[in-house]
C-alpha cells in the first residue's frame, strides 16, 4: 500500500502573529513553524500502517524552501520520502490542485491529511483533492482500518460517531482520535540522522490560475478587563450582567 500524507507548515499556536502592508500580508518574522497538528495525527496513523502492514509513506507539502525543516521532521518521525511542490501556498484550491497532480502520477492508494490546517482553518483541501482525482473522501475521521483494498472508517458527527466502509483509493481528513495525542511521535536522534539521507524531492508546480486572493487580515478584538465582585455582592453582579454584559 502506498500512502501520501499531506503536511502543512503552520505557525506554532504560541507564536505572536503580526501582519504587514496595512494588514494585507502575514509577517513570518520570529514565528516558530511546526507540522499542522491534524496532519501529525494523519502521519502517525500512516506510520502504524507502515509498521504493521508494510506500507510505504510519502509526505508532501506545497511551499517554498522554508518548509523543508517541517518535511525533514516528518522524515525523522519515519516517513520514507518527502516531496515539496515549489510554490507559495496561496489558497486551498491551489494546494489541492498541486497535491492531486503529484498523487495522480504516484498512484497512491491512500491519501491522508488533517481535516484542516490551524492557520486558515479552511477545511477544504481533502475534499478538493478527492474531487479532482474522483476518489471517495471521509473527513472528521477518528478511526481507520485497512484490510487489503477495503477500509473501515469512523468519523465524528454531530452528537455521535458514524462507521463507514469503503474501498481504496481513498482520501481521509483526520483529527484527534485517528490516533491519540499520547501516540504522537517525537523524532529521536537516530530518526533525525536517518532523515538527512532520505530523499526530499522538489518538483515545480503546475500552471494554475488563482481565483482568490487574501486582501486583508484582522486580529480578534482584545478581551476586556475582568471585573472582580465579592461573593456577598449579588446585586452588583446582577446589575453588571444586565446592564453591561446584557446576558439577562
Amino acid at each position: 500500500m502506498k500512502i501520501l500524507v499531506c503536511i502543512s507548515h503552520v505557525p506554532d499556536t504560541t507564536s505572536k502573529i503580526n501582519f504587514t502592508d496595512n494588514n494585507a500580508t502575514f509577517d513570518p518574522t520570529g514565528v516558530q513553524f511546526v507540522i499542522n497538528p491534524y496532519d501529525e495525527f494523519a502521519l502517525t496513523r500512516a506510520m502504524w500502517f507502515k509498521e504493521k502492514q508494510g506500507a510505504s509513506v510519502t509526505v508532501i507539502n506545497v511551499g517554498n524552501a522554508s518548509t523543508e525543516p517541517t518535511l525533514r521532521k516528518s522524515l525523522a518521525i519515519g516517513a520514507d520520502e518527502a516531496i515539496r511542490v515549489n510554490a507559495e501556498a496561496t489558497d486551498g484550491f491551489f494546494v489541492a490542485k498541486q497535491i492531486a497532480e503529484v498523487a495522480k502520477n504516484g498512484n497512491y492508494d491512500l491519501i491522508l491529511a488533517g481535516k484542516e490546517s490551524i492557520d486558515y482553518n479552511g477545511g477544504m483541501v481533502p475534499g478538493m483533492i478527492a474531487s479532482i482525482l474522483d476518489y471517495d473522501v471521509v473527513t472528521a475521521c477518528i478511526g481507520l482500518e485497512i484490510d487489503g483494498s477495503s477500509a473501515t472508517i469512523i468519523r465524528e458527527i454531530d452528537g455521535g460517531k458514524e462507521t463507514l466502509s469503503g474501498s481504496l483509493p481513498l482520501v481521509i481528513g483526520g483529527q484527534k482520535g485517528l490516533v491519540e495525542e499520547k501516540d504522537l511521535r517525537i523524532p529521536n536522534m537516530r530518526g533525525i540522522m536517518t532523515a538527512r539521507k532520505k530523499p526530499l524531492t522538489v518538483v515545480e508546480s503546475i500552471a494554475f490560475q488563482n481565483t482568490t486572493t487574501s486582501t486583508n487580515f484582522e486580529k480578534p478584538v482584545p478581551k476586556g478587563a475582568c471585573t472582580m465582585i465579592t461573593s456577598d455582592n449579588v446585586d452588583e453582579l446582577v446589575s453588571l450582567l444586565h446592564e453591561e454584559a446584557k446576558v439577562i
